[in-house]
């Protein structure tokens, strides 16, 4: 049965998506880009900056579906610019410190609002 998740923790959607969808134990969260969901506003000039609230983000969605960032099986890193990939690490490892999901990582034309970083990621149970 799938199941809608929505927060207010966490930017709304511009578009015919959900933040995430759960399934059968396995919930789907859609790509963020660094918005602060209480202004709406991008958030950090830094990749650093944009890839944490990216991350708190994901926490907040992931939360209120009930699950952990433990929980996170896999994630998907797309980034404005490949140089980013050090310092985008750095900022991810403070979120995924220990047995880390797997990963894709690659850079892309262009992101939403010409933003740093967007991720997704797959939590399971």
């Amino acid at each position: 049965m799938k199941k809608v998740i929505r927060t207010k923790k966490a930017p709304g959607t511009v578009g015919p998506y959900s933040q995430a969808i759960e399934v059968n134990g396995t919930l789907y969260v859609s790509g963020q880009v660094p918005l602060d969901p209480d202004t709406g506003k991008l958030t950090g000039d830094t990749i650093t900056e944009q890839t944490e609230q990216v991350l708190k983000n994901i926490r907040f969605i992931v939360n209120a579906a009930g699950y952990s960032l433990k929980e996170i099986v896999k994630t998907t890193c797309m980034l404005q610019d490949m140089n980013d990939f050090a310092e985008m690490n750095k900022a991810y490892e403070k979120f995924f410190n220990e047995d880390p999901p797997a990963r894709a990582a690659y850079e892309v034309a262009r992101l939403p609002l010409n933003v740093k970083i967007e991720i997704d990621a797959i939590a399971a149970r």
